[in-house]
């Protein structure tokens, strides 16, 4: 709405060209979200639960969401609280790395949930690693500072007296 009109001369193929370059370069920062699964039976052992819970706490660190899935066998399936037990297990393993994206839902012989990272407990814990890191760091410092400045137990250390010396040649 400039008086006089104001207008660009371009060239539009160049200009589309350039379009298309910003459109790859955005698609190239994004990604694509990943759904891993893992599978879980009721009767599972001590030893796998933990090793499978620990490879879902990874997924997560790694940014991918986690569909954990219960799967029932045969008469299995009139238990479903048995299920419903192994999820909040897992989910109070995770603690705080993970937020519950899908509650926990019965689906045919199946028992569903899926978990997605938590960015911003994932940064309060990586922050307070990296401040316990630092801590440990500023320790050791110190203590490798005290063991070089301190004197030896041994050795005896002479106070100062008290009355100034005087000087070769020169009366107090």
């Amino acid at each position: 709405m400039a008086n006089p009109p104001v207008c660009k001369i371009l060239d539009y193929s160049k200009w589309v060209y350039e379009q298309r370059q910003r459109d790859k370069e955005s698609r190239k920062k994004s990604q694509a979200v990943i759904i891993k699964e893992m599978k879980y039976r009721p009767k599972i052992g001590g030893g796998d639960f933990d090793t499978k819970t620990r490879k879902v706490g990874e997924f997560l660190e790694e940014g991918h969401k986690v569909k954990v899935t219960i799967m029932f066998r045969g008469r299995e399936v009139a238990h479903p609280e048995l299920g419903m037990k192994i999820l909040n297990k897992i989910a109070e393993q995770i603690g705080l790395a993970a937020k519950m994206e899908a509650v926990p839902k019965l689906d045919g012989r199946n028992m569903v949930m899926v978990l997605a990272p938590d960015k911003k407990a994932q940064l309060a814990m990586a922050k307070a690693a990296k401040e316990a890191q630092r801590g440990e760091r500023i320790e050791r410092i110190t203590d490798r500072v005290s063991g070089v400045t301190s004197a030896p137990a041994s050795a005896p250390v002479e106070a100062p007296s008290e009355q100034p010396q005087a000087a070769e040649g020169v009366e107090a």
